[in-house]
């Protein structure tokens, strides 16, 4: 059977970035996983809409959601699981070195929250 092609792919994500942020911290607590897109040649990553000069890394909390992206420009990646704790330890504490964000459960039309990293792994902490 070939792979579901990401225009098929149903979405629980809506246009409330807040509402998919909290689902976002929600979902990987309750699952322990953190999904992003990785290719060849490394992750995912686009430039920031609100900081200039900033990168960031989008991550979903569903694989599904994540591989809604994988068409056109970024049909190169496929979704690619992250332990929590490997985010949590090692993800967030060097994304915040390199000065990046995390893009929250981005939605259909790559619209979403983008968070300090610091400011996840203290979301995480406080509702872990």
């Amino acid at each position: 059977m070939p792979p579901e092609s990401p225009e098929n792919i149903t979405t629980t994500l809506t246009d409330d970035e807040e509402a998919n942020y909290d689902l976002f911290v929600s979902r990987i607590q309750e699952t322990g996983m953190v999904w992003g897109l990785k290719a060849e040649d490394g992750w995912a990553v686009c430039p920031s809409l609100e900081f200039e000069k900033t990168d960031v890394f989008p991550f979903w909390a569903e694989e599904s959601d994540a591989k809604v992206h994988c068409s056109e420009d970024w049909d190169i990646y496929t979704p690619s699981s992250i332990p929590l704790e490997d985010f949590v330890v090692n993800w967030l504490p060097g994304m915040h070195e390199d000065e990046v964000m995390v893009g929250a459960n981005w939605n259909a039309d790559m619209s979403g929250v983008e968070v300090e990293p610091a400011d996840v792994a203290e979301r995480l902490g406080n509702e872990g």
